[in-house]
């Protein structure tokens, strides 16, 4: 049976897995990755992306036949950047999908039209293209832009790659035509010869070359596939592939990505879509909101205890707290001013993590809501995935406030995913280890309590709100 290399090029760790047609994991391994931050600065060292990435991956591939290994692919943040020599070494460090050093205006001022046809309406001083901007300041001549992971597909097929939509998107690609919009970089002066091709996630890039076979243990002449961000990569672990499918990523915080058929605007801006490799589309959005809040405010706690405590108490009349991590919403609405707080009284720590959860399955089902105030059809399989799946509690909790059953996965790594993607989308190496039913409990009167408050505080817009009870009263 083929064996698919998948690859996770993230910002603690870089993670490989081998994984058979059939889902089966062969191996997996990991090392560790070092940042450089300082206020709005965060950098990392390109040559240790690639030196971790090979370690990782010849030992993952310790006892794998090579005559098994049928493809690799690799995921990587999404809007992390950096410069390179024409021969692709790199000529600054790489700038990391949360570096806030550049500024957006221009960027939003000469490229408006654009944005708004692909649905975000605007950049972030985060997003790559500003980034590229900033980097441009001092760029040598023939510099050229590299996304994390097209810097490695380099090495691993010794010449020049393309890069792929889905890494492309925060530097502006035209997701619609599947090119750069060349009319926006003449505008800001970023040279053509400087940008890569582009191509769908899941194309061929190539095939290891020697040198890069003998440092990864990867057999030389397997294909490289052009992999995607890490976000649409734990998408493609999860298994939402199809229209109507969503992946809800609960951890730190919320994430939701999904496919539709047709490119999702949003007045808000709060919801931007990737391309999928077959064309169609990766709606989502990312809240402020999540478990952050609990190692903020329960710190030490013994968060299984707190739960099994819970689940012994009735869900009927508990607090709700919106669980910000930080000063600011996201999505389902943006809210710069937004703020943590209670509804209730809770009168311990069991109400007090009762409270945080039921408060994120509301944001959660709000998120749904706003979605389908859009037109994106929800009405297909919700897998979550994400920190927040090891509480059975939880799992319920959320099933409950949704009305639906909820799916949770074996395994939804991003690293999986690059592996499904590799293999040519192969549903089956996708295994489900539980479906979760709701306990029947009514938490349509709190759900709309909390609705209220958001919109009293002038944080969701009215038809928002009137959307999200229209749809609570079907």
């Amino acid at each position: 049976m083929s064996v698919w290399i998948g690859v996770d090029l993230g910002t603690q760790s870089v993670r490989a897995m081998a994984v058979t047609g059939d889902g089966t994991l062969l191996a997996a391994a990991s090392r560790p990755l070092t940042s450089h931050r300082d206020g709005p600065r965060h950098e990392q060292d390109p040559e240790q992306w690639w030196r971790e990435l090979a370690a990782a991956t010849r030992e993952a591939l310790r006892d794998v036949p090579a005559a098994r290994v049928s493809g690799v692919a690799v995921a990587a943040t999404s809007g992390t950047v950096l410069l390179t020599a024409p021969d692709g070494a790199p000529l600054t460090p790489g700038l990391m999908y949360d570096d806030r050093r550049a500024d957006a205006a221009l960027v939003n001022e000469l490229g408006a039209a654009v944005w708004e046809r692909l649905g975000y309406r605007r950049m972030q001083p985060n997003w790559a293209l500003p980034k590229l901007l900033w980097l441009l300041r001092e760029a040598p001549e023939g510099a050229r832009l590299a996304h994390q992971n097209d810097f490695v597909n380099r090495r691993l097929v010794g010449h020049e790659v393309a890069t792929d939509l889905s890494n492309a998107l925060k530097t502006g690609v035209d997701l619609i035509e599947e090119r750069w919009p060349h009319e926006v970089f003449d505008a800001l002066g970023v040279p053509a010869a400087m940008l890569p091709a582009v191509v769908r996630p899941g194309a061929v890039l190539g095939t290891v070359c020697a040198s890069a076979a003998a440092e990864t243990g990867l057999p030389q002449g397997t294909p490289v596939i052009a992999g995607t961000t890490d976000g649409c990569a734990a998408q493609l672990g999860a298994g939402a592939l199809t229209p109507g499918n969503w992946n809800s990523v609960l951890g730190t915080t919320l994430v939701l990505k999904g496919v539709t058929r047709q490119l999702i605007h949003d007045p808000l801006g709060v919801v931007y879509s990737h391309r999928a490799p077959d064309g169609s589309w990766l709606p989502g959005g990312a809240s402020s909101t999540g478990a952050g809040v609990l190692t903020r405010d329960l710190p030490g706690r013994d968060l299984d205890a707190l739960g099994r405590a819970a689940a012994a108490r009735p869900v009927a009349g508990l607090p709700v707290t919106y669980p910000l991590v930080s000063r600011g919403e996201r999505f389902p609405f943006a809210a710069s001013e937004a703020e943590g707080f209670t509804l209730g009284e809770p009168r311990d720590d069991v109400e007090r993590y009762a409270a945080v959860l039921l408060g994120a399955a509301f944001v959660e089902r709000l998120c749904f809501d706003y979605l389908d105030l859009l037109g994106a059809p929800v009405d297909g399989e919700i897998v979550l995935t994400g920190g927040a799946t090891r509480s059975p509690y939880w799992n319920r909790l959320r099933a409950d406030v949704l009305g639906r059953p909820v799916t949770l996965r074996e395994n939804a790594e991003p690293a999986l995913g690059m592996a499904v993607l590799a293999s040519g989308g192969g549903a089956g190496m996708v295994r489900t280890r539980e479906v979760v039913d709701p306990s029947g409990a009514d938490l349509r009167e709190p759900y709309l309590g909390f609705v209220d408050e958001l919109e009293k505080r002038g944080w969701l817009p009215s038809a928002a709100a009137a959307h999200a009870r229209e749809r609570t009263h079907r």
